[in-house]
């Protein structure tokens, strides 16, 4: 998981709020999820594809694989920044992400997600990304 061969890329600073922390002002692990879905927002608003779109579009974007990888633990008042990074979009959306404390640059976590198009009423997952995905990147990725 890295920035090489990325196809677009954004980042987002985030200050970590105390009600993220357990007890020792430790950022709990589940919390690094929304991390990552606020660099992703920010990465599909590059395209003019973020949640809104996809539904307007007429398909759902679920997450079906994500995978996280703690370094170093994020705490209390820190800033981090979070990268994302736009690997596939052919047949899936995959992200790559590296979280780093914005001051330090020290790496803290790495990560990726994948998410598939559904048609919402058939519930059938598409096999290619649609078309609609496939125009909004165009002239961005290329």
């Amino acid at each position: 998981m890295n920035n090489k061969n990325a196809l677009l890329s954004a980042a987002v600073e985030i200050e970590i709020p105390f009600h993220d922390c357990d007890s020792m002002n430790i950022v709990w692990h589940g919390n690094y999820a929304r991390y990552l879905e606020v660099a992703r927002c920010e990465l599909l608003r590059k395209f003019d594809y973020d949640y809104l779109q996809m539904v307007e579009s007429g398909y759902s974007w679920p997450i079906v694989d994500m995978r996280i990888k703690y370094i170093d633990s994020a705490v209390f008042t820190q800033t981090i920044r979070v990268e994302a990074y736009l690997k596939e979009y052919e047949t899936r959306l995959k992200i790559d992400y590296i979280i780093f404390d914005a001051k330090t640059n020290k790496r803290l976590t790495k990560a990726y997600t994948v998410q598939v198009a559904v048609d919402p009423v058939s519930k059938e997952m598409q096999y290619v990304s649609p078309q609609i995905l496939l125009d909004k990147l165009k002239g961005v990725v290329e």
